[in-house]
C-alpha cells in the first residue's frame, strides 16, 4: 500500500438525512451537476499507487456475488474491451483525488489487485457484527496473508452489522492501523436506502430497474461496494475528502452525489442508463468478459460536480 500525502433518534436522523439529500439533488447535464454540498479535503493520507485487497466473504455468499465483485474489481485496472463507457473512467476520477491532493499535482495509476479471499460459512463471530468482531474478521482476513492495503469484508442476509443500522449501507474506518471497509446485504441492512434502484423503496417509490447481472441484491451490493471503494481510497482515516456533517453519516466521494446514476437523474430516476435490448438489464459502464455494472455518481475534484460515466 502507497499512502500519498498529497495530503430525536438516530434512525430518523439518517432517515431524514437521506431524505432531504434526494430531494435537494438536482438534474444533471452532460453527465455532471453541481451536488448539493461539495466535500473538500482535509489534509490527510489517501490511499494510492499499489492498492492490495484482502476480501472476507462472512455467511452463505453465493458464486454470483463473488463473481461480480471479482470481475468489477479486474475491471478498474482493464477495462471492458472497446465498448463505452468502460469502468475504468469511473476508477479514473477517483485516481484524479490524488493530483487535486498533491503539491505537483502528480497523478499516478492505482493498481488494484486482491491478494487473499476468504469465505467463513459457520458465522463463528455471531449474526450481530459489532465493531469488536469485525476486528476478528480484520485479523482473520490478514492472517498470513500478504499486507493488504484495504480489507473489504462481505457479510450475508443473515447477518447484521450494527454500524449500518442507521441508512448507511456500507462503512469503512481504520482498526489497528489496518483500514477496512464492509458492505451489508441490502435485503437485511437498510433495504429501502440500500436496495435501490434494483428493489422498491417506501421512501424513494420512484423507478426500479432490472439489474444488469440478474440479482436485485447482487447488484445492488456492486453499487454500495463501489461506492465504499470509492470512500475509503479517498478518505482512508477520516483526514482525506469529506463534508463536514453526522458523524454517522458522513458525505464523501459518492454519498454526496447520492441517487445519480447518469444524465437526466432527478429524485427517483437514477437517469438515462442504458439498457441492455435483450435482457432489458440496465447498466452505466462495461467490465471485462462482457460483464456490465450500474456504477454510482462520483464527486469530480477538478470540476466541483457530480460526474457519472453516461
Amino acid at each position: 500500500m502507497a499512502l500519498s500525502r498529497s495530503r430525536v433518534h438516530p434512525d430518523q436522523l439518517a432517515l431524514v438525512l437521506s431524505l432531504l439529500l434526494l430531494i435537494t439533488t438536482p438534474s444533471l447535464v452532460s453527465g455532471h451537476v453541481k451536488p448539493p454540498g461539495t466535500i473538500c479535503y482535509n489534509g490527510g493520507l489517501l490511499l494510492t499507487g499499489k492498492l492490495d485487497l484482502s476480501i472476507f466473504f462472512y455467511g452463505a455468499i453465493g458464486r454470483t456475488q463473488k463473481l461480480v465483485v471479482r470481475n468489477f474489481i479486474k475491471s478498474l485496472n482493464h477495462g471492458g474491451g472497446t465498448l463505452k463507457p468502460r469502468v475504468t473512467s469511473w476508477w479514473d476520477i477517483v485516481e484524479s483525488y490524488q493530483s487535486v491532493s498533491s503539491p505537483d499535482h502528480n497523478e499516478p495509476k492505482i493498481a488494484v489487485k486482491v491478494v487473499s479471499q476468504i469465505t467463513e460459512k459457520g458465522y463463528s463471530l455471531g449474526k450481530v457484527i459489532t465493531i469488536d468482531f469485525i476486528r476478528s474478521m480484520i485479523k482473520k482476513a490478514t492472517a498470513g496473508k500478504p499486507p493488504a492495503s484495504l480489507v473489504v469484508i462481505f457479510t450475508d442476509k443473515e447477518s447484521a452489522v450494527a454500524s449500518l443500522c442507521r441508512g448507511k449501507c456500507y462503512d469503512h474506518g481504520v482498526i489497528d492501523n489496518q483500514p477496512y471497509l464492509i458492505v451489508g446485504n441490502p435485503e437485511v441492512e437498510c433495504p429501502d436506502a440500500c436496495g435501490w434502484p434494483f428493489m422498491k423503496s417506501s421512501y424513494n417509490p420512484g423507478i426500479t430497474l432490472t439489474p444488469p447481472n440478474g440479482n436485485p441484491a447482487v447488484d445492488a451490493i456492486l453499487v454500495n461496494f463501489a461506492a465504499g471503494l470509492a470512500a475509503a481510497v479517498t478518505n482512508p482515516f477520516n483526514t482525506g475528502y469529506s463534508k463536514p456533517g453526522p458523524k454517522t453519516w458522513p458525505l464523501e466521494a459518492s454519498t454526496v452525489c447520492n441517487g445519480i446514476f447518469a444524465s437526466g437523474s432527478f429524485p427517483g430516476n437514477p437517469g438515462k442508463v442504458e439498457v441492455d435490448a435483450r435482457t432489458g438489464a440496465a447498466f452505466n459502464a462495461h467490465g471485462l468478459k462482457g460483464m456490465k455494472f450500474l456504477l454510482p455518481a462520483l464527486w469530480n475534484p477538478q470540476t466541483s460536480s457530480c460526474w457519472t460515466p453516461m
